[in-house]
């Protein structure tokens, strides 16, 4: 009952994390199934945009580089190289354990993404040009979920290598912001409506949190039991 005390309120806040990101989810995904697109959808995509000429943005020339520079963050070829060498580092260097969960987050992340895609397949917006090339489906933006998976998950996990708070904050309110960055340029870029970035946000930092609270579990078991074999 102790054990069971101490983590109540532990467990009490991810519910209710866990229900208001799945809860935004189904009423973004109700309302990206209602119908065609309307309201602040388009209204953000062209507030974006030259008045006078949809297919630039506002600002200076160079702002265009930037942000497809940024989306490229969070694109699939970056984000698996990133996979790939965090994994291969932290078998290398004897966190097996580590090395599984980050690469069953991500894969998870990508099942996720693919399948609802797919299930949803709604159009790509089409209110503005598109300064990327694009060919699967828009909802929920696949950048904006993959961000959050592969950065939240390895800033919970550098995170937990580190003793001072300041840090921990820190590495987290970086791979928060780079999922935030991600998820806005795609809507800048015109490819996905906010409510597809909003979804894939939800979706993606849902799904890292379920991975990171069962990873932390199953470590404390597998270190209980390796202290009762000692």
């Amino acid at each position: 009952m102790r054990i069971f005390d101490s983590w109540q309120p532990r467990v009490i806040a991810s519910l209710l994390v866990l229900t208001v990101f799945c809860w935004t989810f189904i009423e973004l995904a109700d309302y990206a199934t209602d119908g065609p697109p309307h309201g602040i959808d388009l209204k953000l995509l062209k507030s974006f945009r030259d008045e006078e000429d949809l297919s630039r943005l506002r600002g200076p020339a160079w702002f265009g580089g930037v942000v497809r520079d940024i989306t490229a963050l969070g694109g699939y070829s970056v984000l698996a190289l990133t996979t790939l060498a965090v994994t291969g580092f932290l078998a290398l260097s004897g966190r097996p354990r580590e090395a599984r969960f980050v690469l069953t987050a991500v894969v998870g992340g990508w099942v996720l993404a693919y399948g609802l895609k797919f299930a949803f397949d709604r159009p790509r917006p089409d209110v503005v040009p598109h300064l990327y090339d694009v060919k699967s489906s828009s909802f929920p933006s696949g950048h904006s979920l993959m961000s959050a998976v592969v950065y939240l998950t390895l800033g919970s996990l550098l995170s937990n290598l580190v003793e001072r708070d300041r840090l921990k904050v820190y590495l987290l309110t970086v791979a928060l912001l780079v999922s935030v960055l991600v998820g806005f340029s795609r809507v800048l870029l015109g490819v996905h409506y906010p409510s597809d970035v909003i979804a894939g946000w939800c979706l993606g930092l849902a799904w890292a949190h379920i991975c990171w609270v069962i990873h932390k579990r199953l470590a404390r078991r597998f270190s209980a039991s390796d202290d009762e074999l000692d």
